[in-house]
């Protein structure tokens, strides 16, 4: 199974559900896909989409799913890696409408340049990282809160 996390923010992340869609579509994906969705209203029958998750089911998800494809929220990308799943993260961007900033790209820069996930910049190299991510060992998660706190607060800086 599949698992993909677009978080809480309420804003959509339509363009990432798309990619999914095309994906499963094509062949790429052929496992089951459960979306938590958040603020993303999207329509598919060929995915499994729950708008909002309780932690329970959330954790239960993350602990069957052989994939996690999330948005680039640190929340959701630690709480997968700490349960050392493969992770493709995707960024919200700014120009788009789908966050205030892009901070998550520097977000999803960082956790990929320290083998902890696939990073991917663009919703359209989603079918690549799928493929990748079938030889991705990744790196046992080493929570480093002093930089994630400095990436952080340069955002913050900046706004």
């Amino acid at each position: 199974m599949i698992l993909v996390l677009l978080g809480t923010q309420n804003n959509s992340f339509h363009r990432l559900l798309e990619e999914v869609d095309k994906n499963i579509k094509d062949g790429t994906i052929k496992e089951e896909v459960i979306v938590q969705s958040g603020y993303t209203k999207f329509q598919s029958h060929r995915m499994r989409i729950i708008d909002l998750m309780s932690k329970e089911q959330l954790a239960e998800f993350q602990e069957e799913a052989t994939l996690i494809i999330t948005h680039g929220g640190v929340g959701s990308i630690v709480s997968s890696i700490e349960k050392g799943k493969k992770v493709i993260a995707v960024p919200r961007m700014h120009e788009y409408g789908e966050h205030v900033n892009n901070h998550q790209k520097e977000i999803v820069e960082d956790f990929n340049n320290k083998g902890y996930i696939i990073g991917i910049k663009k919703v359209e190299d989603l079918k690549d990282a799928i493929i990748r991510s079938k030889k991705f060992e990744p790196k046992k998660y080493q929570p480093n809160n002093k930089k994630m706190l400095e990436i952080i607060e340069n955002f913050i800086d900046k706004i």
